[in-house]
């Protein structure tokens, strides 16, 4: 396994261990959130963001068959009334992630033993289990031959022209999971539904402009670069969409004392946005094959555009991931996620905190949803690693791809489920 795929694991597990504090709120639903984050980290960010949109989806069709307040995902799931809603997520979870990851099954097993203490025998314990088994069984059967395990070996052959993606420096890693484009989605129809409009052509005016942005503060040794940009774009290299999007959707659920059924819909929702902003993302990369900043820069003399001036020797602060440019798939997973915290905690007026042992001295603290993905765009540009348009791109598609899942899933019995549309 290369040091890039490594090193992304390291992040994610190390991401979690903080995050992973602990909320006095916490119910079936946000434990096993993050008993899911730790359990999938090492698959690497796509298997994660398909294990995540599994899990939580069985988790929400086992509580919804027993509560009803929602739409379900699947409706093949029956349940009594009075079973427990809480011993089938603790089920769902579970037998799912054993499933995906049998070699954790021991751990799991003990989660699930701990889980389930608190819940008193009987009937309503019994018949919730069953929900749960019944659920997750389901949704692994309905994934079973969604294409996720071939997308890393799907053919791809890199461009050698001017704004053609190349393998980058320092490590010149090949294309990584050139088929996650076309794995089957969650929410939206097709990973190509919300294709982004095509990238500025390189010899245009506003891609010297954004070309010569990344190039003065992305720059691994620019004077340009704030402390406070230095310190989004190292952590945003470290933490990924999705635990840092759960971590700020549990201390929200936390604030507002959200219930075991609205979490179950709430992470079931940002799941699904997440899974597909990255599906979108990439289909989009790889129809396009758009050129990285480290690249673009270095040849700078090759594109045709009098505005912008080589630097052979240029190098990103953040080591640049290995795949096309555009659109920016932490944009594109970030934004879907949250069109989904908006709608479900509010736009504004909450008190996040994120903070990773791989930045120490870092601690962002947010209160409105808008401020986290600003820190993410200003992340992929300080970082070297994107395009401003990228960023704009990237967070269109996933307004996208977020307001759809929102308008046509998991929607209320009784009215409450749109969603605003700008």
């Amino acid at each position: 396994m290369n040091r890039l795929a490594t090193r992304i694991r390291t992040s994610i597990v190390a991401t979690i261990a903080l995050f992973s504090a602990g909320t006095a709120d916490a119910d079936a639903v946000t434990d096993w959130n993050e008993i899911m984050e730790m359990t999938s980290a090492p698959s690497g960010p796509f298997s994660q963001s398909r294990s995540a949109a599994i899990m939580h989806l069985a988790v929400f069709e086992a509580v919804n068959a027993i509560v009803g307040d929602y739409e379900p995902y699947l409706g093949t799931v029956d349940a009594p009334p009075w079973a427990s809603a809480e011993a089938a997520a603790v089920a769902a979870a579970h037998r799912a992630l054993v499933a995906l990851y049998p070699a954790n099954a021991p751990t799991l097993d003990a989660s699930r033993a701990a889980s389930l203490a608190s819940i008193p025998d009987g009937p309503a314990k019994e018949a919730g289990i069953a929900a749960g088994e019944d659920a997750a069984f389901a949704m692994l059967l309905l994934r079973a031959d969604d294409g996720s395990g071939e997308a890393g070996m799907v053919p791809h052959t890199p461009g050698t022209g001017p704004g053609d993606w190349q393998p980058t420096p320092p490590a010149f890693v090949p294309a990584l999971v050139p088929g996650w484009g076309q794995v089957d989605t969650f929410g939206i129809e097709d990973g190509a539904q919300f294709r982004s409009s095509p990238p500025p052509a390189i010899h245009t005016g506003i891609y010297a402009k954004d070309y010569n942005e990344v190039k003065t503060v992305g720059d691994v040794v620019t004077p340009f670069r704030p402390q406070d940009r230095t310190d989004v774009a190292r952590f945003y290299a470290a933490v990924l969409a999705l635990p840092v999007w759960d971590a700020a959707a549990r201390q929200a659920s936390a604030a507002q004392g959200k219930t075991l059924a609205e979490n179950a819909r709430i992470f079931a929702l940002i799941a699904m946005a997440i899974g597909d902003g990255l599906i979108s993302s990439f289909e989009t990369k790889y129809h396009y094959g758009y050129w990285r900043p480290v690249t673009a820069i270095r040849a700078g003399h090759l594109d045709g555009n009098r505005k912008t001036v080589a630097d052979p020797t240029w190098l990103p602060l953040i080591v640049t991931p290995p795949f096309p440019s555009y659109p920016s798939a932490h944009a594109t997973a970030s934004y879907s996620a949250r069109a989904v915290l908006e709608h479900t905690f509010g736009k504004r007026g909450h008190d996040v905190t994120l903070t990773s042992p791989l930045v120490p001295g870092v601690v962002l603290h947010y209160t409105a949803w808008e401020q986290i993905t600003d820190d993410i765009d200003d992340a992929r540009i300080f970082g070297g690693i994107h395009y401003r348009f990228d960023q704009e791109a990237g967070a269109r598609q996933g307004r996208h791809v977020g307001r759809y899942i929102l308008r046509n899933h998991l929607r209320p019995r009784h009215g409450g489920g749109h969603t605003d549309d700008e």
